[in-house]
């Protein structure tokens, strides 16, 4: 097995995960390091985006093996392995997006609710309804905003990694961000309101 070329200092600093791509570029064996720091993070964004818990698993599956498959031409070029993979994980839902075109989707059950089974009740309530209408609000704003939101929000992306991810400028994140919170703020004070 060959050693992982060293990293400099100043290296690890600029993507933390550099030193497991490294590894995992030199024995493939090591990339169960970067998969279980972020198969949680990237199950997320897909059942996010795709709604559904199965299609979130394959949407997930594929986006590691894709990533494995592509590893040896990973380079540090000023950004990180975690755009780079979540780069992988937005063009297969996209294409996932493209072939559920033809087959219709399924919304959330009505009882979905991420809280923990000893919470206060009354609170879990309160929370659950809050959670639904954001979510629905959410799920009601153009692609790239909820996109947006949920790489910034649920998978605590930089805006310069949600470019990356987005294929747009830093900048450009930073805007729709900001008309994204906007328009959900705004959203939920009519909706309140009526």
């Amino acid at each position: 097995m060959r050693q992982p070329a060293p990293v400099r200092a100043d290296e690890s600093s600029a993507d933390p995960d550099l030193p497991a791509v490294r590894a995992a570029q030199a024995d493939r064996e090591t990339f169960a390091i970067l998969y279980r720091r972020y198969l949680n993070r990237v199950y997320g964004y897909a059942f996010y985006q795709l709604g559904d818990h199965h299609d979130a698993e394959d949407a997930t599956e594929r986006t590691f093996l894709a990533a494995l498959a592509a590893l040896g031409g990973f380079r540090d070029t000023g950004s990180t392995f975690r755009a780079w993979l979540f780069r992988i994980a937005h063009n297969t839902i996209a294409n996932d997006r493209r072939s559920r075109a033809r087959r219709p989707t399924v919304a959330l059950p009505e009882g979905w609710d991420r809280s923990s089974p000893d919470a206060d009740p009354a609170g879990l309530v309160s929370r659950g309804e809050e959670l639904r209408e954001v979510l629905a609000l959410i799920d009601e704003l153009p692609d790239e905003r909820r996109q947006v939101i949920l790489l910034r929000f649920v998978d605590e992306l930089s805006a310069r990694e949600i470019g990356i991810v987005l294929d747009r400028s830093e900048g450009a994140v930073r805007v729709l961000l900001h008309r994204a919170l906007r328009e959900l703020a705004a959203q939920l004070a009519e909706d309140r309101l009526a």
